[in-house]
């Protein structure tokens, strides 16, 4: 007999370990080669990745925001609640192996043709135990758990993006605050042009022609101061309300002192599938879908259900009194024959979902590594035109200046002074918006790289 029931036991074994129903789940999407491109790889250095964003960041007002945000930000704490419901979720799924117990008492009043009243009750404790034999309890359960894996993994998304964000939108405050700088000084040296020559207009040296040019661009230059101060204004409203806070000046510093690192590398393209949160909650989804199908399957198989009740009652077939224990167990066993094609639908569906997450994995592994690919591409154009502008910009100071002094003598036109100085203030604000964008560039491979979530 023991040895009939050991051959059965292991006969439902087998067959349950070839049905895949208790099988954990393992990645089996294949990662493209060569996920950054092949003309960028560097793993000479440290990767960017592994800088925490303190270490990333180091003006200790851009990390004042940044924690302010990481507090406060309303996008942020959602992102937290969805993480407590999934942990909620798991946690039920775990208390699934439990049994259920309930208290449910109960009392009749019966009487026939006005005889006495008879008084029956039931005191009962009811216990039920879903018994777990083909794995449909536990495959919710790792279902469940993948599901809270993908709600960290997207709270750490938006923890890097609200970090991106604040970062950008801060040193574009910076150069907002660089370009109102060379607005006011280019003002001035305006205005001076501007007087020379009405000065020489009023002593005959000049026409009125030229005087209307010059006062047309120096009020140009005013536009773009109320412009500036305006871009200013609405950008420190940005920043307020990704740290929600009520509409204020922004305190920060100057450009010079907004500092990334200078010297890093990409590191190698599997890292992303640790760091990058879209990633994550890519593989993670793989990781539910594969449970949910596996949870399909074993709906085809019979459910197991105990029950069991005791208690105290006087009701047995007759009311006595006083009453009398109450016992009751019932095993229960449900087996699937016809379900109107609900069971082989269901899996479908599931297979299907399984296939799609996994090609939208893939996917996501190709969007990063263009990210990455793209934000260094950037950096390294905005280092290359970095030197041009220096270039360009002590080139056209040397030539409004000497453009100015010839026409104070009266060897150059109007016409020469103005192509000078609108080429130096086209020139100097070029400048600065490029290193806004080189700054903008190396936080993008920052947070392509997986950076920012810890």
């Amino acid at each position: 007999m023991k040895r009939t029931v050991y051959i059965f036991a292991a006969a439902m074994s087998l067959a349950l370990t070839g049905c895949g129903i208790y099988n954990k789940y393992e990645r089996t999407a294949e990662v493209p080669a060569n996920t950054y491109g092949t003309d960028i790889v560097d793993t000479s250095k440290p990767s960017l990745a592994e800088l925490s964003w303190r270490e990333f960041f180091t003006d200790p007002l851009l990390q004042e925001l940044i924690d302010t945000a990481l507090v406060r930000n309303t996008d942020l704490n959602s992102a937290r609640i969805t993480v407590e419901k999934s942990e909620a979720a798991l946690r039920a799924a775990k208390l699934a192996y439990l049994p259920s117990l309930y208290f449910a008492p109960s009392g009749t009043l019966s009487s026939f043709d006005n005889s006495p009243v008879s008084k029956a009750y039931n005191l009962p404790l009811q216990l039920s135990v879903d018994v777990d034999v083909f794995g449909s309890i536990t495959n919710k359960k790792r279902a469940s758990k993948a599901v809270l894996m993908q709600a960290q993994a997207q709270e750490e998304a938006v923890r890097a993006n609200l970090i991106s964000t604040v970062a950008q939108q801060y040193a574009l405050l910076l150069v907002l605050d660089r370009q109102l700088e060379i607005l006011t000084a280019t003002d001035s040296l305006w205005n001076a042009s501007l007087e020379t020559q009405k000065s020489l207009w009023e002593n005959g040296k000049s026409y009125s022609t030229a005087v209307n040019q010059m006062e047309s661009s120096y009020l140009n230059v005013k536009t773009q101061l109320v412009d500036t101060r305006l871009n200013i204004h609405q950008v420190e409203n940005t920043l307020c309300r990704l740290l929600a806070i009520t509409p204020q000046h922004i305190r920060r510093r100057r450009w010079g002192n907004f500092e990334l690192p200078s010297s890093f590398s990409t590191g190698v393209p599997a890292q992303l599938l640790t760091r990058r949160p879209d990633v994550k909650i890519a593989d993670f989804a793989m990781e539910e879908a594969f449970y949910n199908t596996q949870e399909a399957r074993s709906a085809f198989y019979p459910s197991l259900t105990l029950q069991g009740t005791m208690g105290w009652t006087n009701n047995v077939g007759i009311v006595m009194d006083p009453g009398k224990l109450l016992l009751n167990a019932v095993a229960s066993l449900t087996q699937p024959i016809f379900a109107r094609g609900k069971l082989l639908a269901n899996l479908k569906v599931n297979q299907l979902t399984q296939e799609d997450v996994r090609n939208k994995y893939v996917q996501t592994v190709i969007n990063a590594g263009n990210q990455v690919n793209e934000a260094m591409a950037d950096y390294q154009a905005t280092q290359e035109k970095d030197d041009y502008y220096k270039r360009q910009v002590e080139v056209l100071k040397g030539a409004y200046t000497g453009t100015h002094e010839l026409m104070d003598n009266g060897k150059a036109s109007y016409l020469e002074v103005l192509t000078a100085q609108e080429g130096l203030l086209n020139a100097q604000l070029s400048e600065a918006m490029n290193l806004y964008n080189g700054a903008q560039a190396l936080i993008a491979l920052y947070i392509a790289l997986g950076g920012g979530t810890k």
